[in-house]
């Protein structure tokens, strides 16, 4: 039996998609349209005293959606109008097919391919690719299409957007995988049409350009727990396709028609590799990257460039799998070339422990450190060093951040209908800085602590939790803090239909030891729900600030209320 099938893709403004299948074979046996969609409408009042109004005293906000289905090709409509601003959408400004016939898929409209992290991915495109996983170890794909569309210059309109060239690529994939192993061979190709649009005035930067890539991937299992990895691209990029031809030993510059290699030609390499060893309950892998400054393809929007990293990671199960624990270290730097006057080097570690003593108690723990290293040099040190010993680490400078975190959650309470918990959890970040290896009078020590009791009794529909909540900052010449409680009582009435629940916190800040201020909130929320498809929604919020000190912000009191409504329907 032939099985014909089509996945629609709407792609939203701003780049935002959404993907819904359309299966041709339900044509004359399911209802060909059906719509959906939903609407709300919201009121929210608001009064102040003691400081300027930070909203408007009354705003309404109606807002709506609705999905048109055909045969599962899906139009969606949005709207939202308010005192303040009305908007409409319609994301059917981009649009995708993807078409599928047994082991052959394709793509039709605006789309996106990924074919490897240094060559092609992620980059939207107006065009056709193709993907064919026919029986056996081989695999391919295809692609064509105009990646950026000619945008004529205006220097006329301060707001105009930025010119652009049309800009045509095509690439091609080839796949190799069996058991243990795969190869992949990649080529992508993309150039500039100088005569898409008008003369650019060269102050504007925007050259025409040709870029072709190509790259290896592969992979390989060795000796059943050795798992090997590497991925390596070459790419030729001319930044000004109007310079004259230029002949380069370079391997791509001897491509013949795939490229032309010019004097506004450079060529870059990307590298990385990877090799871990995995056994029952741990594994362990050291992991290599190298990319050439100033390396980019013209197949994707962004390259991180001008590094290199080393990394050991490393993670295990013990204690019958109660416990787990993983490790990671690295450090990178750039300045491969030696160009810059700078050299930024970061050395990261981590460690993570959860341990599940019994199904009642779950604790967890983790350690991070983040460390930059920069080296800044002139010539002029050089040039004038009477000695080798001369400006010795006088422009080092080191930057590290810690950051540490512990969570206990204990669950007691032998009955199902009446549920307790105790939560604990502790943070600390710290930043410090140091210069020629002396720590500055600089950097701060965060702590963040937060212990908290839940009780639900479910018969009852009523959850019952106290909280208390602590942070600390302490900085050069002035250290604060701020804690206070927090109650909170949620019940649910009319079989789960209606829900309230009210809350209240008092918070009181602290300067050097000194009271500065006290803030009392309280929160009423309740919803209704009717039919399914009817929700009525009400929230209530005062809050109380009273100011000790007069250098402190003055005292006020605020009051915000919402009341809403939402509908959601669906015709089929």
């Amino acid at each position: 039996m032939i099985k014909l099938s089509t996945v629609a893709t709407i792609v939203m403004c701003m780049s935002a998609t959404s993907l819904v299948a359309q299966n041709l074979e339900s044509i004359g046996k399911e209802k060909p349209l059906s719509i959906t969609g939903g609407a709300s409408l919201s009121q929210v009042f608001y009064a102040a005293n003691g400081i300027d109004s930070r909203r408007d005293p009354y705003t309404y906000f109606a807002s709506g959606n609705v999905n048109f289905s055909l045969y599962g090709w899906s139009v969606p409509f949005s709207f939202s109008f308010s005192n303040q601003n009305t908007s409409f959408q319609q994301p059917f400004n981009q649009y995708s097919l993807h078409p599928t016939y047994k082991w052959f898929t394709g793509h039709l409209g605006y789309i996106s391919m990924s074919y490897s992290p240094y060559t092609v991915n992620g980059h939207i495109f107006l065009g056709a690719a193709v993907d064919a996983a026919p029986e056996g170890n081989w695999k391919f794909s295809a692609l064509y299409g105009r990646f950026l569309k000619a945008v004529e210059p205006d220097t006329v309109n301060e707001n105009a957007a930025i010119p652009a060239f049309k800009r045509m690529g095509y690439g091609f994939k080839a796949s190799y995988g069996r058991e243990g192993g795969f190869v992949d061979l990649i080529l992508f190709h993309a150039k500039d049409d100088i005569h898409s649009i008008g003369f650019v005035p060269d102050s504007l930067g925007i050259l025409p350009e040709e870029n072709l890539v190509v790259g290896v991937s592969a992979g390989k299992t060795i000796f059943d727990h050795f798992v090997l990895k590497a991925d390596i691209s070459s790419s030729a990029l001319s930044r000004d396709t109007r310079a004259d031809e230029n002949g380069n030993s370079h391997v791509l510059a001897k491509t013949g028609f795939l490229y032309t290699p010019r004097l506004s030609s450079s060529y870059y390499k990307a590298f990385k590799t990877a090799l871990d060893y995995q056994q029952d309950g741990y594994a362990i892998g050291v992991a290599y990257e190298r990319v050439d400054p100033e390396y980019r393809t013209l197949g994707a929007y962004y390259f991180n460039n001008d590094l290199e990293s080393i990394t050991v990671n490393g993670s295990g199960s013990i204690m019958e799998g109660k416990m787990t624990v993983a490790v990671s270290a690295g450090t990178q730097h750039d300045n491969l070339d030696k160009t810059k006057v700078s050299t930024m080097r970061r050395m990261v570690g981590s460690v993570n422990v959860n341990y599940l003593p019994t199904e009642r108690l779950n604790l967890s723990a983790s350690y991070s450190s983040f460390q930059t290293y920069t080296n800044i040099r002139s010539q002029f040190l050089d040039i004038n060093q009477l000695t080798p010993y001369d400006n010795l680490d006088t422009l080092n400078y080191t930057q590290i951040t810690q950051s540490a975190n512990a969570m206990a959650l204990y669950s007691f309470g032998r009955s199902k209908e009446r549920k307790q918990s105790v939560n604990l959890n502790l943070s600390v970040q710290s930043a410090a800085d140091k210069q020629a290896d002396v720590t500055q009078n600089s950097g701060s020590k965060f702590y963040n602590l937060n212990t908290s009791y839940a009780l639900n009794i479910v018969p009852k529909n009523l959850t019952v939790s106290v909280a208390l909540n602590a942070n600390i900052n302490d900085s050069p010449g002035i250290s604060s803090r701020t804690v206070g409680p927090t109650a909170s009582v949620s019940k649910s009435f009319l079989e789960k239909r209606l829900r309230a629940t009210v809350s209240s916190s008092y918070n009181t800040s602290y300067v050097n030891s000194q009271r500065v201020s006290t803030i009392l909130n309280g929160r009423v929320n309740g919803s209704y729900t009717l039919q399914k498809k009817h929700n009525l929604n009400v929230s209530l919020v005062a809050v109380n600030r009273d100011s000790q000190t007069e250098t402190s912000a003055r005292s006020f009191s605020e009051f915000t209320g919402t009341l809403g409504y939402s509908y959601a329907f669906g015709m089929k």
